[in-house]
């Protein structure tokens, strides 16, 4: 295979790991604990995770969409009342599957129709349902961002293509630096191949600008 053959961003999300936002509310964090041993039994990766507590300000912004609806200010409210656990799950079709783990939006439903969801056994109505999830991959993005800013949400590469990536476009690059560091015989070799692989980076941008 030659290196022009290797897709640097492929199209097929199958070989993707996609990343979404879970919460933890007010009034399943008692629960906590046993929801994110499940979280883990079903296979998810926690590549992220804080406790903290929404500001009003915070929760208004979060929630901005729902802005102007009968339920919002109780929602604000409710989000305001206590402690959350805010987490970045990541898995092969990650969103749809946390979506299907915690049921409908209503408790209620949710024991009609998935009886094992989260909501079905930790939710009371449809405000104080337990856990919240990403809608979509786009609503994860902007989520994830929001409770962790500078996340970095593309997918990770896995799978056959990611060893294909890395046969490619990395492993040449590494030995070429370990060739020069055998020859160059440096003191600090550690630093030395650290300097040599920032200065030999094929993917470093033409212009660098500064962190703001």
């Amino acid at each position: 295979m030659d290196d022009t053959d290797v897709p640097l961003f492929p199209e097929a999300p199958a070989v993707t790991v996609e990343q979404t936002l879970a919460i933890i509310k007010p009034d399943a964090i008692h629960f906590a604990d046993e929801i994110v041993e499940e979280i883990k039994s079903r296979g998810f990766t926690i590549t992220q995770k804080r406790r903290l507590r929404l500001s009003p300000e915070q929760a208004t912004d979060f929630y901005a969409e729902h802005y102007g609806k009968m339920f919002f200010p109780s929602l604000i409210a409710f989000m305001h009342s206590d402690d959350i656990l805010v987490l970045v799950l990541a898995k092969p079709g990650a969103v749809q599957e946390w979506r299907e783990m915690i049921g409908p939006t209503h408790p209620n439903k949710a024991r009609q129709l998935s009886p094992e969801s989260l909501r079905a056994r930790y939710g009371t109505d449809q405000t104080r349902n337990a856990v919240h999830g990403s809608d979509s991959y786009f609503g994860a993005e902007r989520e994830i961002r929001f409770m962790f800013p500078g996340t970095v949400t593309e997918p990770v590469y896995g799978g056959q293509l990611a060893r294909d990536y890395l046969q490619a476009k990395v492993n040449p690059v590494l030995v070429q630096g370990l060739t020069q560091l055998c020859k160059q015989k440096p003191e600090d070799p550690v630093t030395w191949l650290a300097e040599w692989l920032l200065q030999n980076n094929p993917n470093k941008p033409l212009v660098e600008e500064p962190l703001t």
